[in-house]
């Protein structure tokens, strides 16, 4: 019974910077993971970094190394995503997502982050925010 609320977004020059947040909040939230999913018309909605809540284990994409940050603040609940260099590539819906991942699997965030049947991870989405990087 997780609740995402996120915020940010919008519309930046090629490499702008921009910063969402997402904020959970429900039962037992320090055991789940919380990252973002990007989409594009057309395509399945694809990992693009996730952080633990239970010990801050960090995922990026291939694609945000070295441009993005993602970052936690445990005493709310809030996760941010920073980033940077924008690209026009980085264009989508980023809808910010949840998996439990206390007592699973060795390294659940990759996990979580670069599944390929996000039904069966994700337990909880936002409403999602666009991204629009263009001159």
């Amino acid at each position: 019974q997780l609740q995402l609320m996120e915020s940010g977004g919008g519309l930046v020059q090629p490499g702008g910077s921009l910063t969402l947040s997402c904020a959970a909040a429900g039962v037992n939230v320090d055991g789940y993971g919380i990252g973002w999913f990007r989409q594009v018309p057309g395509k399945e909605r694809e990992g693009v970094s996730c952080i633990s809540l239970t010990d801050g284990s960090i995922y990026y994409a291939n694609s945000s190394k070295g441009r993005f940050a993602i970052s936690r603040d445990p005493t709310v609940y809030t996760v941010y995503l920073q980033m940077s260099r924008l690209k026009p590539e980085d264009t989508g819906i980023y809808y910010c997502a949840a998996a439990w991942v206390r007592f699973r699997p060795i390294s659940p965030i990759t996990d979580m982050c670069t599944t390929s049947r996000p039904g069966d991870v994700i337990s909880a989405w936002g409403q999602g925010v666009q991204v629009t990087v263009s001159s």
